[in-house]
């Protein structure tokens, strides 16, 4: 008995296929990793502006000032320092500078990259919990 074996791969269409696929996602690793740096700082100064805030010697448009300042000197594009909410509620100072970013990739789809967890409480490295930030205190 003679019997072939016949060979089995992937064609040239498949292999282009999964090029353009893992391109794509590239692309948008690509696109999406400076906003998430940028992120990044914006969440290590807004912890170390709450953490070295002193509520009995500054005020709220202190914290403002430093807040532009820092962002002006790091180069932080994506989030105005004017955005960035600084309230007192019941004796305590909260910094909240929770954003999200569009990104066009392609065409007309775009990607939110959507920053929710900087809701700070000063005094604090750690920000508020998502399950407390929903629940602000009024």
């Amino acid at each position: 008995m003679n019997t072939r074996q016949r060979q089995s791969g992937m064609s040239i269409l498949g292999i282009l296929i999964i090029m353009i696929m893992v391109g794509f996602f590239l692309m948008c690793a690509v696109r999406m990793s400076p906003p998430y740096f940028e992120y990044l700082s914006v969440k290590d100064i807004i912890s170390r502006i709450a953490n070295e805030h002193a509520s009995e010697k500054q005020g709220i448009s202190q914290i403002r000032r430093k807040i532009a300042d820092i962002f002006n000197t790091n180069q932080i594009y994506e989030l105005d320092p004017r955005e960035v909410e600084v309230y007192r509620r019941k004796g305590k100072t909260y910094i909240d500078a929770s954003y999200e970013v569009r990104l066009p990739i392609m065409g007309r789809i775009d990607a939110v990259l959507k920053f929710d967890d900087l809701l700070f409480v000063t005094g604090s490295l750690e920000p508020i919990a998502a399950s407390k930030a929903n629940a602000a205190p009024e």
